[in-house]
């Protein structure tokens, strides 16, 4: 059971914890997700600009519109999720789509699910013959018996949960090693889940408390990130595209949602008020952590 890396709620960066605890290792953080989002956000724009017509109302509404994938709540949107696992050679098929009848009827016979309400992700997945539960607000991994799991995959469904079919190689882990020739037992699991429940809480040292900077963060202006945004899009408009290759599709595609329409040109924007890479580091690193 130590041997399951399970990523515990900070925030609300539950997207994060559920692909790292799919993936069994920090992958992803807030950083690199808002990286994965402002690339989504870029080819909307493109596919908004096709045609040239880029001094339309609708195109310079659009980019005056803050992003559909990612905001200062933590939130990713599905598309991020999608794109995320196409890089792991990964795809999300849709639990209740026609090409997923066979896992309906046989859910033991896949190796991962994820599932989605609202804002919230979480992981279920198999290590070696035995399922386990790694919702991030859950104090440890939780095993999930072969009969339960078709009873908790419906469970979720009646809460509202979207579920997932993860489609393709999981990455090799430690845990996935060793429980292939381990079964946990649910008295091992039970004594594992009293560890956790006896552990203190975890107190700062005085130094560490010394060490922490409590200067107040200056607050996020959400109007500020929007012309930055604006002015980005139009700067990138003004530069001849690059050639970017994309992993392979999955079942569900980051380009399903993509807009259709065709407006397009603006004025070159000044240096000034362009979006740095740093401050957009900085500003989607602050936007995660304001729910702690």
């Amino acid at each position: 059971m130590e041997k399951i890396f399970h990523e515990k709620q900070e925030g609300s960066l539950c997207a994060q914890h559920c692909l790292n605890s799919l993936l069994q290792g920090a992958y992803f953080d807030a950083v690199s997700l808002s990286s994965i989002a402002r690339e989504l956000d870029e080819a909307e724009r493109q596919t908004m600009a096709m045609g040239g017509n880029v001094n339309s109302p609708e195109y310079l509404a659009f980019l005056q519109q803050p992003s559909s994938n990612y905001d200062d709540s933590g939130y990713f949107s599905i598309q991020v999720i999608c794109k995320a696992l196409e890089l792991w050679g990964l795809q999300m098929m849709q639990f209740n789509s026609q090409a997923a009848a066979e896992t309906r009827r046989n859910p033991l016979a896949e190796n991962a699910y994820i599932c989605n309400q609202s804002n919230h992700w979480l992981t279920i997945r198999k290590f070696g013959k035995q399922w386990f539960n790694l919702n991030s607000v859950k104090m440890c991994p939780e095993l999930v018996s072969d009969t339960y799991l078709s009873l908790l995959l419906a469970q979720l469904q009646q809460e509202g949960y979207s579920i997932f079919v993860i489609k393709g190689k999981l990455p090799d882990c430690e845990a996935n090693l060793y429980l292939q020739h381990h079964n946990v037992t649910q008295a091992e699991f039970r004594a594992f889940e009293d560890t956790f429940r006896k552990k203190p809480a975890n107190k700062k040292t005085e130094k560490q408390v010394e060490e922490v900077d409590t200067t107040p963060a200056k607050p996020v202006d959400v109007e500020d990130v929007r012309n930055k945004r604006l002015n980005f899009f139009l700067n990138k408009q003004q530069q001849p595209d690059k050639d970017t290759s994309t992993p392979p599709s999955g079942t569900v595609s980051v380009s399903d949602n993509l807009p259709s329409e065709n407006p397009g040109s603006a004025k070159k924007p000044t240096e000034d008020n362009e979006l740095t890479e740093e401050e957009m580091m900085k500003i989607a690193m602050q936007m995660s952590m304001e729910n702690v």
